[in-house]
């Protein structure tokens, strides 16, 4: 399985049962999957999205937005959990184009992805024990 290093974009081969092992880059040394929201962004969303073999959920989001910052710390609560999903977030702001690609209407909007391909999606802050049912469906979905 590729594996992007969220640090340092470099395509690291792990294997899948080693995932749960919390895997560091063969470059940077930093943690493959962080059990945290990672930062993408106009300049490496493209790279990280083709290129890693793991689902990524992604969090759409601005600064300005009360219910984004209601649903951060339970989006951060839930990225603990998945060891097999990369939880990241992108600032609709700062990223006018993804923001446009994904064609966000209301923020803030998650989308399930595999690849390049967008899975699913829902629109509006979600809790823990929400967002854990949803995501879950997701997963089921895929297998």
């Amino acid at each position: 399985m590729i594996v992007v290093c969220p640090s340092c974009n470099a395509k690291n081969r792990v294997p899948e049962e080693k995932l749960a092992e919390s895997p560091t880059c063969g470059q940077c040394h930093q943690a493959l999957i962080p059990l945290a929201p990672i930062e993408l962004n106009e300049q490496n969303f493209s790279s990280f999205i083709t290129h890693s073999d793991l689902p990524v959920l992604i969090d759409l989001w601005a600064e300005w937005c009360g219910p984004c910052k209601m649903m951060a710390p339970h989006f951060a609560q839930v990225a603990k959990q998945y060891p097999n999903v990369v939880f990241a977030k992108i600032n609709t702001e700062e990223n006018p184009r993804l923001s446009s690609a994904f064609n966000v209407r209301s923020i803030p909007t998650l989308v399930f992805m595999n690849k390049t391909t967008e899975v699913a999606r829902v629109s509006g802050a979600l809790r823990s024990s929400e967002l854990q049912q949803w995501l879950d469906q997701q997963l089921t979905s895929q297998k």
